[in-house]
């Protein structure tokens, strides 16, 4: 079955000061996608309202277009709805079959991402559109300055173009193991990997050390949910309930032994730190509870310490990497929430036996991580870049968080809770009246281009949350998106009622 893709690029429109008919132009422009293969056989067109809106012209003038292009065999209506590219007609015939490539798309082993995210993931780029949810900082939080001055300082230098060793630049993996020690976790240079972001580290994991068919256990919610590094690879989750501080032992413990029961080998991925999507923080008992757990269970643990710099009151309890003393834990971090997503730029820490795998598999995928970007963050740690722009982003990081709590007091007293997070940038809001479709509140808001991520990301069965960023929306954005958020809410509460 063929997927409708209703991601086609909306940017194109006919000229109305040309000779040509507004409806020729459009066959013509449909018939140049057809024939350089930009849109091959089985290719969903959008519906022809939405179509005819984005273009600015009548309906009927676009539906012109279309019969005259399906008279010529181009296109074809389908039993149910819908309008497709046909590999038949003169193309076909002057050309031979033509590649079904929606066919193949279907046949990949790679699961798609979920449609909301792909909406999000087009969404954000959209002009005047007010981000809400986006997890990165906003262009005037990153450090510009200081990276101007560390790119001057490559210029100078040579050999910063040329392939680095498989486990990444040496002088980035001894600039972070020094920045690793300062944070309680002995990590020698040769146990460190640097990868292209910590997605990356999550699908060499998920095909570098775990069989089809093993199970990670994580928390519920949680951001490994809405991506599909652990599933593509054949890998079954099992979500486990979190209480005020963190995850829940006891349904770890059942979870973890059901697992044993079935003979699957086990990983447990967590975000102890300002989690993603809740933004709580595991507790220093918590944590020392969940050591003892896995070291009795068997289990491995995967801390991704993405936000764990990003503490605003204080400082997070020491990291699980920095009490284990087995080789247990694999530790995650990255420069992209706290820095620049732009880099692509994280790292792993873990046994040398480990790393030299990921390393190896890592090799055969890109050939390692941009040359470039591993010397600018090496002069970022060695030059105390880091804790110098710590310093300087947490204040700015705590006014918007401030700002955006005393709006949610504004708008959402008595209709949703929330939680005042001590780090990260998340607040995971919880609508208390109902019905509420937070489906059809994303849909809402989306189309009033303001944008929000629904809970159902990080807990297929969501029906109540969504997540806040205080980092990328400006103050003033805040302020407009959560009054719009709000008049939706109510909106769709009266249609209900």
């Amino acid at each position: 079955m063929e997927r409708s893709d209703s991601r086609l690029n909306m940017g194109w429109k006919p000229n109305p000061s040309l000779d040509l008919p507004l409806y020729r132009q459009i066959e013509a422009y449909i018939r140049q996608k057809i024939t350089t293969g930009e849109w091959s056989a089985g290719y969903r067109l959008p519906s022809q309202r939405i179509w005819a809106e984005s273009m600015g012209v009548n309906r009927s003038t676009l539906v012109t277009a279309l019969d005259n292009l399906a008279a010529a065999g181009l296109i074809k209506g389908r039993h149910g709805g819908g309008t497709y590219i046909s590999g038949s007609g003169w193309h076909g015939m002057a050309h031979g079959a033509m590649p079904n490539w929606n066919e193949a798309i279907e046949e990949g082993w790679y699961y798609p991402n979920l449609p909301e995210i792909q909406q999000i993931n087009q969404a954000e780029f959209r002009p005047g559109i007010i981000r809400l949810g986006t997890g990165e900082l906003a262009p005037e939080l990153m450090p510009q300055d200081a990276f101007n001055d560390i790119l001057y300082s490559l210029s100078h230098r040579s050999r910063i173009l040329n392939y680095l060793e498989p486990q990444g630049s040496l002088e980035l993996r001894e600039a972070l193991s020094v920045h690793l020690q300062a944070t309680g976790i002995p990590a020698s240079p040769d146990s460190i990997l640097i990868v292209s972001g910590s997605l990356q580290a999550l699908h060499l994991i998920s095909v570098g050390l775990l069989p089809r068919g093993s199970a990670v256990l994580l928390e519920k919610p949680s951001y490994l949910y809405s991506i599909h590094a652990f599933q593509s690879a054949g890998l079954k989750m099992s979500g486990i309930p979190m209480d005020d501080e963190g995850l829940h032992i006891a349904r770890l413990e059942e979870a973890a032994q059901h697992v044993k029961d079935q003979d699957h080998i086990s990983l447990l991925y967590t975000i102890p730190s300002f989690h993603n999507p809740t933004g709580s923080v595991m507790s220093d008992h918590r944590r020392e509870e969940l050591m003892t757990t896995a070291r009795t269970l068997g289990i491995s643990i995967l801390e991704d310490a993405a936000y764990s710099d990003l503490w605003l009151d204080t400082p997070p309890p020491s990291s699980l990497k920095a009490r284990d003393q087995e080789g247990r834990v694999l530790h995650m971090g990255t420069l992209s929430k706290a820095v620049s997503p732009g880099l692509r730029l994280g790292w792993l820490v873990g046994p040398e036996p480990v790393i030299r795998r990921l390393a190896d598999i890592k090799m055969q995928t890109d050939y390692g991580t941009s040359s470039l970007a591993q010397e600018a963050a090496a002069l970022w740690f060695a030059e105390g870049h880091h804790a110098g722009h710590m310093e300087r982003l947490r204040p700015e990081l705590r006014r918007r968080r401030d700002t955006m709590l005393e709006l949610l007091q504004s708008h959402f007293h008595g209709i949703a809770e929330w939680e005042i997070p001590a780090g990260g940038f998340y607040i995971w809001l919880q609508f208390t009246v109902s019905p509420l479709s937070i489906r059809q509140l994303f849909h809402t808001c989306l189309e009033q281009n303001v944008l929000i991520h629904p809970g159902y990301l990080y807990d297929r069965l969501d029906a109540s949350h969504i997540r806040l960023s205080y980092a990328y929306a400006s103050p003033d954005e805040m302020e407009r998106g959560l009054q719009c958020l709000a008049e939706a809410v109510q909106r769709l509460m009266d249609s209900e009622s």
